[in-house]
């Protein structure tokens, strides 16, 4: 049996995704930022073997169900490397393993690796006059919030050209990585290999405009229309953003009601004036929709992080009812949630 371990903070998160299934960690992952992934990366390949009284002293609540096997070590790397492109796909995946367990004598590619940690203002120059294909590659390697910031500094003409090609760039080839290397650094020390990646697609690409400033998402919605109408509705029903909830009918929002917490609705009504606060309100009774009204006046000052917190909750939970099909969302040309 393994000796005990004296875990921290970062060493109990790391073994809690390991006791996941790769789908449900996955998903987890998806919502943490760089650094993050880097740290928690780094401990899940670190740690060694578990075994079965470290994991139930580490975590409390798994100890019934870890109490009768460890996480082996064997094959750790691998099975990081599986979990993390299934949170982040396999360019940002392949990024964050190169970094906390690199495979020996493993080509390095210090431009790209370097453009995903360069602040917004410092990108735009180094990308503005080159081609949309060009831009997109490199967008599509960023952070959603990053991206939208270096998409809104580039020349507006650029900005639906380059929406379009994220959506649809597929897979990408060698040539077309060493030509961005090639513009971000004079010098490059290794390429991502010989074979294709499978970069960007709907999913990004509604990500960057989900972080973009809203007139921007009016501006390149309509364009993309223009250039391809699908593809255009695709990038509208990945997008979702808590305003858009507001534009729904009030049998759906019931529905959506009967899945949200009292507390998470207070803390994300608390963000809203109180026109928009009605939009809710009229989807309950009128004594129920009394009695949140004055919870939310109890409740006083929060923090707007709490705030922003319930309501990505709330969208969250509005994303798994339309993915179910117990509500629907969008539908018309000229709505999207």
């Amino acid at each position: 049996m393994a000796a005990a371990i004296e875990f921290d903070g970062a060493d109990r998160a790391a073994v809690m995704v390991m006791l996941l299934g790769e789908e449900e960690a996955a998903r987890l992952l998806a919502g943490l930022s760089p650094e993050e992934l880097r740290r928690l990366g780094a401990k899940m390949c670190e740690l060694g073997e578990i075994g079965p009284t470290a994991i139930a002293d580490a975590i409390a609540s798994f100890a019934d169900s870890a109490s009768q096997s460890g996480i082996s070590a064997h094959g750790r790397v691998d099975d990081v490397r599986r979990i993390m492109t299934g949170a982040l796909g396999e360019v940002k995946a392949d990024s964050i393993m190169r970094r906390v367990a690199p495979p020996e004598n493993a080509p390095r590619n210090p431009a790209l690796e370097i453009a995903q940690w360069l602040e917004p203002d410092v990108l735009i120059p180094l990308i503005q006059d080159e081609h949309p294909q060009a831009i997109a590659v490199l967008l599509v390697q960023l952070e959603p919030a990053t991206a939208a910031a270096v998409l809104a500094g580039l020349p507006e003409d650029l900005h639906t050209p380059v929406v379009h090609r994220i959506a649809s760039l597929g897979p990408v080839s060698p040539e077309a990585i060493a030509i961005l290397e090639e513009t971000l650094a004079a010098k490059i020390a290794g390429t991502h290999g010989i074979r294709k990646l499978t970069m960007g697609g709907v999913r990004e690409a509604a990500e960057i405009m989900n972080s973009a400033a809203r007139s921007m998402e009016k501006r390149v919605i309509p364009g993309l229309n223009k250039l391809d109408k699908q593809l255009a509705r695709d990038i509208e029903s990945e997008m979702f953003k808590f305003e858009h909830l507001l534009d729904l009918d009030t049998q759906t929002i019931g529905q959506l009601l009967r899945e949200i917490e009292s507390e998470v609705l207070i803390d994300a009504l608390k963000g809203l004036e109180e026109a928009q606060r009605e939009v809710f309100f009229a989807a309950m009774s009128s004594r129920a929709a009394d009695g949140l009204r004055d919870e939310i006046e109890e409740r006083g000052r929060i923090k707007r992080a709490d705030v922003e917190a319930a309501q990505k909750a709330i969208v969250a939970t509005a994303k798994k009812l339309a993915a179910d099909g117990t509500i629907v969302v969008g539908g018309a040309d000229d709505d999207y949630v």
